[in-house]
């Protein structure tokens, strides 16, 4: 299935705290740019009943395991990774960098994922689907939440949620919102405040200009007591992880921090649902149009990210019962157990 589709223009301002939410009207098959055909198959694909199939998913599983070892490679430790160690980065293959001891102290002692699988984990992108979607509810009666990017969630809690495990942080956000935290922190810190003792991950080793605004901001957190837990992606994880989507048929120069975030839940988490997943400007359900992110209209650098690609590999994993994406509004019921018996769960309204 191609999914090849022209996001529509967005000349408009849009307020940062009140993402469009216009309702579904005739002119809207019209404004997507003839979109209705694309998003016709995808809504026929997804529509049909969702079953977790075991076997696909423990097939996926074991490949990505295999390939990439996310489970125990994905995070910088002291454990994984010595004093000494040269780490190849991953947007920079040629540029490395050998761990000092000031660089090393920085790391984990050990494995921040438990022996055990996680149950469930919903992993929360940033999409304009997720604009009055009430979906908060069921995201955070996850045991395990994934969030992408520093989101704004304070204004969002119903929608949203507002439970934080692990939040990933690019440090072109500390660059362009905190002056690369060469002046005051206290700002960057304060924002923080919001996640709680989840854990920032941050791709320290991507790139060389990554790793001292990186450094600054392990180091800003530790000076002002915060409870966020700075941690680091391994850069070989990184590297190993796109040489499977790239296997898969994924022709992208970088996966987005969504796909990474999926791609590693479904290594440690054993039910795996996606909420905020949708590339396109207009709703799945009626074609309403869409912002952008559900809390802006921000584009994204498009020359870097393959959004439609990554979404049709997503939606093929939805398809074969491997993972769940959610599309529209959610159920007032919580995540379903794995427990409850197969026609309870088609009781359920699909979010």
């Amino acid at each position: 299935m191609s999914l090849e589709l022209r996001r529509r223009s967005r000349s408009d301002k849009v307020e940062p705290r009140r993402p469009s939410s216009r309702k579904t009207t005739e002119t809207n098959t019209d404004s997507c740019g003839g979109c209705s055909d694309v998003i016709d198959k995808v809504v026929k694909s997804y529509s049909q009943t969702w079953k977790r199939q075991d076997d696909n998913f423990n097939k996926f599983r074991n490949q990505l395991s295999s390939r990439c070892n996310g489970f125990h490679k994905a995070i910088v430790t002291q454990t994984n990774t010595p004093v000494g160690t040269k780490l190849i980065y991953d947007g920079e293959k040629k540029k490395s960098l050998q761990v000092n001891q000031d660089i090393f102290n920085t790391f984990l002692k050990g494995n921040p994922f438990s022996n055990k699988s996680l149950d469930t984990c919903a992993v929360v992108g940033n999409g304009g689907i997720l604009v009055n979607s009430s979906c908060g509810e069921a995201i955070d009666s996850a045991q395990f939440v994934i969030r992408c990017n520093l989101p704004p969630i304070e204004n969002y809690r119903t929608h949203v949620g507002n439970k934080t495990d692990i939040v990933t942080a690019n440090p072109s956000i500390f660059m362009e919102k905190y002056g690369a935290l060469m002046g005051r922190r206290r700002p960057f810190v304060e924002s923080l405040t919001v996640f709680g003792k989840a854990m920032l991950l941050i791709p320290a080793f991507s790139y060389g200009h990554n790793t001292p605004l990186s450094m600054r901001a392990f180091y800003s957190i530790e000076d002002f007591g915060s409870p966020i837990r700075p941690i680091f992606f391994n850069p070989e994880y990184l590297q190993k992880l796109s040489a499977f989507w790239r296997s898969q048929g994924l022709r992208a120069v970088r996966l987005s921090t969504g796909l990474i975030m999926a791609s590693l839940a479904l290594e440690v988490c054993d039910n795996v649902h996606l909420y905020g997943f949708w590339p396109f400007g207009n709703h799945p359900h009626g074609l309403a149009p869409l912002t952008n992110h559900y809390y802006d209209d921000r584009q994204t650098k498009k020359k870097f990210h393959a959004m439609p690609a990554e979404f049709e590999l997503l939606l093929k994993l939805h398809s074969q019962g491997v993972l769940k994406l959610h599309l529209g509004q959610c159920s007032p019921q919580k995540l379903p157990s794995p427990a409850l018996s197969e026609t309870k769960q088609k009781k359920l309204t699909p979010g």
